[in-house]
């Protein structure tokens, strides 16, 4: 017997792509994912291409991934394309070790996050 069909996660106009393990910490990714959100894809590609951010190329491929969802998986119009979430949460936290004085040890964590993003086709009004 086969499997049922898995139900979408997201609507019928909406097309979706995760970007994991992306090695900074959720609150830098944030400021990233903030520059996007609500923006057509074509103005938010433009943002991320000439951002100063270093995680902004990762973020940049993720919206890439959610673009070509929407063309490819779910016939939707590229054009009329906006980003509707952008959103970021924790993952790994590596912890390390640093040599202190007398013997001791300082902690350095390691963070890595994951960021959401879903893309909307919206009709142009006349």
């Amino acid at each position: 017997m086969a499997q049922m069909k898995n139900p979408r996660r997201v609507g019928e106009l909406e097309a979706m792509a995760k970007g994991r393990m992306i090695k900074t910490s959720p609150q830098k990714l944030n400021l990233v994912a903030q520059l996007i959100r609500g923006k057509k894809v074509q103005r938010a590609l433009d943002e991320l291409t000439f951002s100063r951010k270093r995680v902004a190329h990762e973020v940049k491929h993720v919206l890439e991934s959610a673009i070509a969802n929407a063309e490819n998986n779910h016939d939707l119009d590229i054009d009329s394309l906006i980003v509707d979430q952008a959103f970021v949460g924790k993952n790994l936290v590596m912890k390390r070790w640093h040599a202190r004085a007398r013997g001791r040890m300082g902690r350095i964590k390691k963070p890595f996050s994951e960021i959401t993003i879903v893309v909307r086709e919206v009709e142009e009004v006349a």
